[in-house]
């Protein structure tokens, strides 16, 4: 009898315009090549690492490569930011290790095989010559269409630039592997599993923002709801409660008949009922359901189904989500010129209307649903007064009291196959000192929009303690979810805990935080005043020590919550 087939899948992690998997998520692409593996053959041995995993011991992880008969690496962060909770794999990483990885057949798949590889924006992405021959396959086609073909027939059968075209197929297939989210390491804790509805844009047929793969993917091809239910399930009873449909370039238009049809297809809010009841049907006990991209263009050229589209996904999903949406400039010039999706003032409109129907506050301390603002710099036509029009439109948006959950400021990645290849990167360049006062100025913003969104003494619930750092003395910490605050707190808590943090302080990118209740009795006296003020501080310890709460109670009145005799020790 022949030994089943052994499987080694290193995720070296994804960041693209539509998908994410960078800790605490997993993206779709290792569940869904495990589960092409296991529906070809259901005896194949799979096991899976991330790259954070592998870089603790490298050599380690070299020769246990070594030992399966195939390994498969998934790469490509496109949209490149700074992470919390992992580092995608890097490209001299991708040089050197897979030159020692000698006995299995080695596929390389994901973005940066199909798109080419970058280490940050302001660069042209391109997959080098090393990296090529290190492997055995490069995947340019979709990678669960590949590797079943590989499981099934070999490697000669098999066509790497091959396209899934059956997407009931690919249904099956995210059934099959959603069990190996119970080998990630944020398993059982903050794991987030992001969900894929459709692929590609609909503004492909006009070539889509000059700068985006996504409309590369070709005519959209949806999933019908009761697949991605079935994917939700699988994953649910794998353990994972955390979920963000955020594979897609813009979740109001899931479901629209005109979807593959039309540049700027009409929401279907029906369509997005069915998916939504049937994800929460099916995933009773989830603790986060949310989103991703929102087309601001849709929102303004269909505002009445996209106002029922955004009231559907708040009647169903959890608070504190983000519609990130992808205005890129605020200079109409640049607008035109790289066919962009929507002019300021319709940008405006979107993110008003957002802020109209999402900004209640929800149970665990944020709003519904807020938007998210993505800038990009370097896009053809960029000129000094387009980075005076960004700020502009900032300032605009503050000062009419709006709320945005972040604002995300990058340089271009220019990736083969879009328009900007022939552009470059000489504008990124020409500008330099442009981008760095507007980085300055959009820090400033989203400072004071972390004030106005979480106002001193606001309390966020569930936040899962992510790391220590030493050299700062800090514990970083954040909700599951879409975008969420990250949080400093100015003490060592270690392990797996979670815990609701009070807001004492901001940053451009985080707010300052202590766990609540904190230890009226022990803790000191400059966390006290962090967390109650000075004069409240004073006397609680000038009282101290306290028998029981009701003691606290009649001192601290509306402040009660924030301190206990059996608080959080800090």
């Amino acid at each position: 009898m022949a030994k089943p087939r052994r499987v080694l899948i290193l995720d070296g992690y994804t960041d693209e315009p539509a998908g994410f998997g960078v800790p605490p998520y997993i993206d779709v692409y290792p569940r869904y090549i495990a589960g092409a593996f296991w529906l070809a053959d259901k005896t194949t041995v799979i096991h899976y690492i991330t790259v954070d995993e592998a870089r603790r011991d490298v050599a380690g992880f070299i020769r246990r490569a070594n030992t399966y008969d195939t390994v498969v690496v998934i790469a490509g962060a496109v949209v490149p930011g700074k992470y919390l909770g992992g580092e995608p794999i890097r490209l001299e990483e991708l040089k050197q290790w897979f030159r020692l990885v000698e006995k299995p057949f080695k596929i390389l798949a994901g973005a940066a095989a199909r798109w080419g590889i970058g280490n940050e924006g302001g660069t042209v992405a391109a997959l080098p010559r090393e990296v090529r021959d290190a492997f055995d396959v490069i995947v340019t086609g979709d990678p669960e269409a590949y590797m079943i073909d590989y499981a099934r027939y070999g490697p000669e059968r098999a066509e790497p630039w091959r396209i899934m075209t059956d997407m009931k197929l690919v249904g099956e297939i995210a059934v099959k592997g959603a069990r190996i989210a119970e080998q990630h390491p944020n398993h059982g804790y903050n794991l987030v599993a992001e969900i894929e509805t459709y692929r590609s844009c609909s503004r492909w047929i006009s070539g889509g923002c000059s700068f985006c793969v996504t409309k590369l993917y070709g005519r959209p091809r949806q999933r019908e709801p009761r697949d991605v239910v079935r994917e939700v399930e699988a994953l649910y009873r794998a353990g994972v409660r955390h979920f963000r449909l955020g594979r897609q370039a813009d979740i109001l238009v899931y479901g629209s008949p005109e979807l593959d049809q039309e540049e700027w297809p009409k929401p279907s809010p029906e369509a997005l009922e069915r998916l939504l009841h049937g994800i929460r049907a099916a995933a009773p006990g989830l603790k986060t359901l949310h989103i991703d991209n929102v087309n601001p263009g849709t929102i303004v050229r269909h505002e009445k189904e996209s106002i029922e589209a955004l009231k559907t996904i708040i009647r169903y999903h959890t608070p504190g989500d983000v519609a990130a949406l992808g205005i890129e400039t605020a200079d109409p010039k640049v607008v035109k010129e790289n066919n962009l999706k929507t002019m300021p003032d319709e940008s405006l409109k979107a993110i008003e209307i957002i802020n109209k129907y999402g900004s209640a506050r929800g149970y665990n301390g944020l709003p519904e649903l807020l938007p998210g603002l993505n800038f990009v710099l370097g896009l053809r036509g960029e000129t000094a007064e387009t980075y005076r029009l960004n700020e502009e439109f900032l300032k605009t948006v503050y000062e009419r009291g709006l709320l945005v959950r972040r604002i995300n400021v990058r340089k271009v990645l220019v990736l083969p196959g879009t328009s900007m290849a022939s552009v470059g990167t000489r504008l990124v360049e020409r500008h330099r000192s442009l981008a760095k006062r507007f980085q300055h100025i959009a820090n400033i913003y989203s400072r004071l929009f972390l004030e106005r969104l979480l106002p001193r003494g606001s309390v966020l619930r569930e936040v899962y303690i992510e790391r220590y750092d030493s050299h700062r003395r800090v514990t970083f910490a954040r909700q599951a979810g879409s975008y969420p605050v990250v949080v400093e707190i100015p003490c060592r808590i270690e392990g797996r805990k979670v815990i609701d943090i009070a807001v004492y302080g901001y940053s451009a990118r985080s707010v300052r935080g202590l766990p609540v209740p904190l230890d009226a009795n022990r803790a000191s006296l400059t966390l006290l005043s962090k967390l109650i003020g000075r004069a409240k501080a004073a006397e609680v310890a000038r009282r101290r020590p306290f028998r029981g709460d009701y003691e606290l109670g009649r001192l601290l009145g509306g402040q009660m919550h924030l301190l206990s005799v059996s608080g959080f020790a800090c």
